[in-house]
């Protein structure tokens, strides 16, 4: 039997294959063999196969003069006197197959395990070597190994910085151990001050300037001998690269290969147990590692390290812009400038796969904006903010859209153009708004209206104006919503764009249903379907909807409201539209309730878990106790 543990630099391979072997001496009374292959180590070169096999053959008791000059026929020495015996042969740190294959002792009775930081792909495929990846430790591991290195008392009475440093070293064995033994050997300094220490100064507190084996970046180093100066430059690229993890496509626009030489460059860190392949072709490095990457990428030319992220920000900005048209195609098109040369936008087939690429990258795209900032990019900044806006609203990404529309806060101040002054205060507002910040919400929403009115842009008035209704509903004044509501439809009406009339009218019509005007509220919203039935927007025409369904609950026409309901979620739920898709289900259990349905449970339970995940705390806490009636109601109707 043969088996491969692989994994990163520090990672634990060797202490797992020897602490095996000592847990398991039992199994194998013929005895054990072992021998560090130094393929990765500061040692130097790695052991050739020939010296190895003379140092078995030494162990094996063979007398010196008889050990044949031959390395070839020491081989097949090795292998006729660990013939039929019952051993372990532990094949430590092995750098490439061809370097374990003449150790391999051809004997069923023997169990072969080696280490290493390759895969040794063709030990699974010639000799059917079973291959097991180390990962890092779990959180009760790592806890597990701070408290015996450091003292359990120790790790009990600074419970707090405990958990910061594993997450910290992100449970990384050899980082754990590094910390451990600065803990250890310094015991007047708190726990506390060592989680700081690792915070701010990162991998150097992990360095150790005369042991290169405990030293975690020295050990990472070892891993970079054998790429090509390709794959080292790629490795140092993806540390300063935004996010958390990447794709092909972005490589190769952060690169600039070719695609089959950034997918070869790719497989080479993976399988130098630098880069994890995970699911849905994302590639991702353990922090640590990526932190190391960034310390390499110090190597590569200032202008090729600016040039490569100028290049993935485009590509990201870009890929998101065709996302976001296909999101909403009727909103406001909005162009940033082409994409620098070399870059190649991801093809996105339609709306499904736009939403699942923004799904998988928003917290990259974040980043991505981030970067923009040090480079100095201040319209890509904005524009990505611009971009992510639908996205984040619909899915109840408030949180990342706030920290978005705040970086673009700051980069519209570098910009020229007023109107993205007062756009960039308008959404911010909103966000704001949406979240409860509601006097940060004014102030953003109100100097967005003096900027477009001292601009004289009536669009941005228009828009500034339907922002501050939604604004003045969330603080509970629908009058003053409603009076907003009418300006931004009379400014509208004089701009001639259809569909921001109909929204403007279903405006009108909510929040003059919410104050008890129902014929008003009826007209309104019957005339915004009447436009958006020659000017298609689901968007609108689902919002619309869900006014009428609001309409003839309270008018007493339940069986309709069910109707208008059921149709706007079937709209919503085309759209991807989650956070809207909440608020329906929330109004739909209404006049389910009052027509007595069962319904009603299944459907406010899914409006809770949707409020849930988009931490939607107040309208999830209203939704459970409309819940906590319902069971009251049976349970007295029972009694």
């Amino acid at each position: 039997m043969v088996s491969a543990i692989g994994g990163a630099g520090g990672i634990g391979k060797t202490w797992l294959a020897l602490a095996w072997a000592h847990r398991n001496l039992h199994r194998f009374p013929d005895g054990q063999l072992f021998v560090d292959l130094r393929g990765f180590s500061a040692a130097g070169d790695p052991v050739a196969p020939a010296t190895a096999v003379r140092g078995f053959l030494d162990a094996l008791g063979v007398d010196p003069g008889r050990i044949p000059p031959d390395p070839d026929t020491q081989a097949a020495l090795y292998r006729t006197l660990v013939a039929g015996r019952r051993m372990l042969i532990v094949l430590d740190n092995a750098a490439t197959a061809d370097q374990v294959v003449p150790l391999l002792p051809g004997s069923p009775t023997c169990t072969v395990l080696i280490t290493g930081r390759h895969r040794l792909a063709s030990l699974v495929d010639r000799y059917g070597a079973r291959h097991l990846t180390l990962g890092v430790l779990t959180r009760d591991e790592a806890h597990a190994l701070l408290a015996t290195r450091v003292g359990s008392d120790r790790i009990v009475a600074e419970s707090d910085a405990v958990e910061d440093l594993i997450e910290l070293c992100g449970g990384y064995p050899l980082a754990l151990s590094i910390t451990a033994r600065n803990a250890a050997t310094r015991p007047a300094v708190s726990l506390a001050e060592t989680a700081a220490e690792l915070r701010q100064l990162g991998l150097e507190t992990l360095d150790h300037d005369t042991d290169p084996a405990a030293s975690l970046p020295k050990v990472l180093s070892w891993s970079l001998r054998q790429l090509t100066d390709t794959q080292r430059a790629v490795f140092g690229l993806l540390g300063i690269a935004p996010g958390t993890d990447t794709t092909l496509p972005a490589v190769v626009s952060l690169t600039g290969l070719s695609p089959a030489r950034a997918r070869k460059a790719l497989s080479a860190l993976e399988e130098a147990s630098l880069t994890e392949r995970q699911p849905h072709g994302r590639y991702a490095m353990h922090d640590l590692v990526r932190d190391y990457a960034a310390t390499t990428a110090h190597d590569l030319p200032a202008h090729v390290r600016e040039t490569a992220l100028v290049r993935v920000v485009d590509f990201h900005l870009h890929t998101a812009r065709t996302a976001d048209r296909l999101l909403a195609p009727h909103r406001q098109p909005v162009r940033p400038d082409p994409p620098t040369s070399g870059v190649h936008p991801h093809p996105l087939p339609d709306a499904a796969a736009a939403t699942a690429w923004l799904e998988a990258e928003h917290a990259t795209l974040l980043a991505a904006q981030s970067t923009a900032i040090a480079l100095g990019r201040h319209d890509v900044v904005w524009h990505l903010a611009w971009t992510l806006e639908t996205f984040f609203r619909r899915r109840g990404h408030l949180r990342d859209a706030l920290a978005s529309w705040r970086m673009a806060l700051d980069a519209a101040e570098h910009l020229s153009d007023p109107t993205i002054r007062s756009r960039t205060h308008r959404f911010l507002g909103n966000v704001c708004s949406l979240l409860g910040l509601h006097e940060e919400a004014s102030g953003h929403l109100n100097r967005a209206l003096d900027q477009a009115v001292r601009h004289r842009d009536l669009p941005e008035q228009a828009h500034t104006h339907q922002m501050l209704a939604l604004a003045w509903e969330r603080r509970g004044d629908d009058r003053q919503a409603l009076d907003h509501a009418r300006h931004a439809l009379v400014l509208h009406r004089t701009l001639d764009h259809p569909v921001r009339e109909a929204i403007a009218l279903n405006a009108v019509g909510w929040y003059a249903a919410r104050l008890g005007d129902f014929d008003t509220a009826r007209d309104h919203c019957g005339a915004a379907l009447t436009l958006l039935r020659h000017h298609h927007d689901l968007e609108v025409e689902a919002s619309v909807l869900d006014s009428l369904g609001f309409i003839a609950h309270r008018t007493g026409d339940h069986h309709q409201a069910l109707g208008h309901y059921q149709q706007a979620l079937t709209l919503f739920r085309a759209l991807g539209n989650t956070y809207l898709i909440a608020d329906t289900l929330d109004n739909l259990g209404h006049p389910h309730a009052a027509l007595g349905h069962e319904q009603v449970r299944a459907v406010w339970r899914e409006a809770l878990e949707l409020y849930r995940e988009q931490s939607r705390d107040t309208d999830a806490q209203r939704v459970q106790r409309q819940l906590d009636e319902l069971d009251e109601t049976n349970r007295d109707g029972r009694d």
